[in-house]
């Protein structure tokens, strides 16, 4: 019992769509439209985007990145600036859940060396900051976040236009983490933190890539395959074969690395919402609600069951997808649910220091909506 109630607190939105698509089942009884229901492209495209980030982040690819840029920087502000975006860019392509579960802990080994008065100043500050900026970068690309790659994949949009759809609120989120970046920098940058920095300089060592360059190669080229599999240019089909095949072959680890619970999420939605397209009361009601509020609607979801939720949930009642996109994109932030990834930073804060918790989540809260309100300013005058 204690196990199933482990699993239930751990995939608590695992179990909403599984309960949500037996209790659908009532109302309409499976039959052969069923199967119908599920989006096997955008299934297969996150798997094979999975394994592949699994494979380069066992490699340490992304860290040693990072820590080849630590080697140039000269003063506090670089450091945060640095620490910051590397989420920020790197969620566009690794996805945001990967670039924090990579730079968060990394974070808390490098702000340690800066002595104890220096990172308790900078530790909840500068993992907020990641974490916006993780979901904020991510939502510029297609492959970014997960619902991006299944609102794509619905919209019919090509990348070009995906990217200009999401550049304005991408320039605009980008432009505030560095000023916030500048800000705490500067702020830290002097007296004894410059000492403290200088000491965290000399301390800083590189790490070494685990892995062949064979092993870069071959994961480099799944990626580009996947890249290419989401711009419509190879089957969905012919890049998971490939891919199930290379980690046959060559590392079959990485299949215990698969996020196999976000793939049964989706199924369990997918079935509910095809479920409830079906039933007519249902389907007209939410969407009158929708019509013409897609990215409020998307938002207001977003904040109660996060934006991949709001994302599956929303996109059967609306033909309006670029602003189902932006909406919960933009609905990422705010609650601490309301994106998942957000839960990632939280949880290493709370096993870090659990005297920081009420700090982090208040600061995390404060900046979350000051970042959703200019956005949703940006959004207001687009339209």
């Amino acid at each position: 019992m204690q196990k199933l109630i482990d699993f239930v607190k751990k995939e608590v939105v695992l179990v909403v769509a599984v309960v949500l698509a037996i209790v659908s089942m009532i109302f309409v009884t499976p039959d052969a439209e069923y199967i119908d229901y599920i989006d096997f492209r955008t299934l297969s495209i996150l798997f094979s985007l999975m394994a592949v980030m699994a494979g380069l982040q066992q490699m340490g690819v992304f860290r040693e990145i990072a820590e080849a840029l630590l080697k140039k920087v000269h003063k506090i502000w670089q450091l945060v600036m640095i620490l910051v975006m590397l989420c920020f860019f790197f969620s566009m392509l690794i996805t945001n859940d990967v670039a924090l579960i990579t730079f968060v802990p990394f974070t808390f080994i490098i702000l340690e060396l800066l002595g104890e008065e220096v990172s308790g100043k900078l530790m909840i500050p500068v993992v907020v900051m990641q974490t916006i900026a993780a979901n904020l970068g991510s939502m510029f690309t297609p492959i970014g976040n997960p619902q991006n790659i299944y609102l794509h994949g619905i919209s019919g949009m090509n990348i070009g236009s995906f990217l200009l759809l999401m550049l304005p609120y991408t320039l605009v989120s980008f432009v505030l983490l560095a000023v916030y970046c500048l800000y705490l920098g500067k702020k830290c940058d002097k007296g004894d933190a410059k000492a403290s920095f200088q000491t965290f300089r000399d301390m800083t060592t590189r790490t070494h890539l685990q892995g062949s360059s064979r092993d870069m190669v071959r994961y480099l080229l799944l990626f580009v395959l996947s890249l290419m599999t989401v711009a419509g240019r190879i089957p969905y089909l012919v890049t998971l074969g490939i891919v199930l095949v290379v980690m046959v072959l060559f590392d079959r680890k990485l299949f215990a690395k698969i996020d196999y619970a976000l793939l049964m999420t989706f199924v369990g939605f997918f079935v509910f919402i095809g479920n409830m397209g079906r039933v007519a009361v249902f389907r007209d009601f939410l969407q009158g609600m929708m019509e013409g509020n897609e990215v409020l609607t998307a938002v207001v979801s977003s904040q109660v069951i996060s934006n991949v939720p709001a994302a599956l949930l929303l996109s059967g009642f609306t033909e309006n997808y670029e602003a189902l996109i932006v909406g919960t994109n933009l609905g990422g932030l705010g609650t601490l649910i309301a994106s998942m990834a957000s839960l990632i930073s939280y949880k290493y804060v709370v096993k870090e220091n659990k005297c920081s918790k009420g700090a982090y989540f208040g600061f995390f809260t404060v900046a979350n909506v000051v970042f959703l309100v200019i956005l949703l300013l940006i959004y207001k005058m687009e339209v």
